[in-house]
């Protein structure tokens, strides 16, 4: 077949680099030139000879507009491709608090590079929906409410490399990933792949971060989820104001929602439970003085008090009470969130879809996360959120929870 040069110039010449056969990048790069009805010449594709070696896509695209050029750069942006004749990314100031100039760019959750002054820098603090801030010399990923008149924000899209992160070379490992988990024998095996990720976060000293709903307590996953607290494979515990009050009333009233946890029969006046709970923490004066005074004697929370385990719980419009510990302004909760999210090499999504949904918004692409619902819709939205990392278990919280402690138990 005769070559043929595209000839038109709304044409854009990128660069894209790293595993992009196996990863299935180069087929979304392909797919999204044709998506804005453009088309592609490989300039030059060298493949990787070994597992470790990456590949590297040189590519000339065009489109038949300036607009369908712009927002292909921009999805193209996100899957890696870097403009070949760039330059250095453009900087605006701030010229009011909280607000950005209209063209600024927004971050994903990938390792981002920005060019300033010839030099390739890397963004610090990386999250999705983020403005990039140029501060103490380097630049920072940064919330939109965040920024102060005077900031230096990226605006546009030169300058930009995004690295988008590749499928593990040990996936084999983690195949129960690609399919709904429909069998007993496909949990276990989930079980001890996601123990095995805990393990492997530990030893490399990264933190370990549980994100639990109220499911938790309901389904009987509280005893060993305080196991996992006690025995030191949980950093930090971040979940609603619901997972307090249930796990509160079962220690101190055998109840949850009402509901008595050793035979799943309606307690008398079950109703009223967790409002006696929430009032005998306000009593006590908070969780901590609880446990203290010896008024909360088990459960999750008494075990990250007894940890030194740091546990947020954020509030919402629903809350009953809430807990003297929930907090309520919803940006302190967010900023308490990320906090314990720093450092974290693997995310335990336990029976929370909103709260699961927050924290992947929150952590960079390269964080291990499991989500472990009933529902497969939630794995499947917190991926379609952007959290492409997340693995997907299907089952039972409170089955999922006994077998990883179980597991845990073992020799390794």
């Amino acid at each position: 077949m005769p070559h043929r040069t595209l000839k038109t110039s709304l044409q854009e010449v990128v660069e894209a680099e790293g595993h992009l056969i196996d990863s299935h990048i180069m087929e979304q790069i392909f797919d999204t030139v044709v998506e804005y009805d453009g088309r592609f010449e490989v300039e030059r594709f060298h493949i990787g000879k070994t597992n470790a070696e990456p590949s590297r896509l040189r590519l000339r695209v065009e489109a038949p507009t300036a607009e369908a050029l712009s927002l292909m750069l921009a999805q193209l942006l996100g899957l890696g491709c870097t403009p070949v004749e760039g330059g250095d990314a453009e900087w605006k100031l701030v010229e009011k608090d909280r607000c950005a100039p209209e063209d600024f760019y927004s971050t994903t959750n990938h390792r981002t590079q920005v060019r300033r002054n010839g030099q390739w820098r890397l963004v610090q603090n990386q999250r999705m929906d983020a403005l990039i801030v140029w501060e103490n010399g380097k630049p920072w990923a940064r919330r939109l409410r965040d920024l102060k008149a005077g900031d230096e924000v990226v605006v546009g899209m030169r300058g930009i490399r995004v690295i988008p992160e590749s499928k593990e070379r040990d996936r084999h490992a983690f195949a129960f990933m690609a399919n709904g988990i429909s069998s007993e024998r496909k949990v276990e095996t989930a079980v001890r792949q996601t123990a095995q990720i805990l393990l492997n976060s530990k030893a490399a000293g990264a933190r370990v971060v549980v994100v639990a709903g109220p499911v938790v307590i309901h389904t009987g996953g509280a005893k060993p989820l305080a196991s996992l607290i006690r025995n030191g494979y949980v950093s930090a515990l971040l979940a609603g104001n619901a997972l307090g009050v249930h796990d509160i009333e079962a220690a101190m009233l055998g109840t949850s929602l009402g509901v008595r946890l050793r035979d799943g029969r309606q307690a008398e006046h079950g109703h009223r439970n967790h409002m006696r709970a929430i009032n005998a923490i306000y009593h006590a004066g908070s969780v901590r003085a609880a446990v203290e005074q010896g008024k909360l004697t088990s459960g999750v929370l008494y075990e990250c008090v007894r940890a030194n385990v740091p546990f947020v719980l954020a509030g919402s419009l629903r809350d009953d009470g809430p807990l003297p510990d929930t907090i309520t302004d919803m940006n302190q909760a967010q900023d308490a969130y990320a906090e314990q999210l720093r450092d974290a090499g693997l995310v335990l999504c336990l029976g929370s879809m909103l709260h699961s949904i927050a924290v992947g918004n929150m952590l960079p692409g390269w964080v291990k996360t499991v989500c472990v619902d009933i529902n497969p819709a939630v794995a499947t939205k917190l991926s379609d959120r952007g959290t492409a990392q997340a693995l997907g278990v299907v089952t039972d919280v409170g089955l999922f929870l006994e077998m990883l402690d179980r597991v845990l138990a073992e020799p390794h």
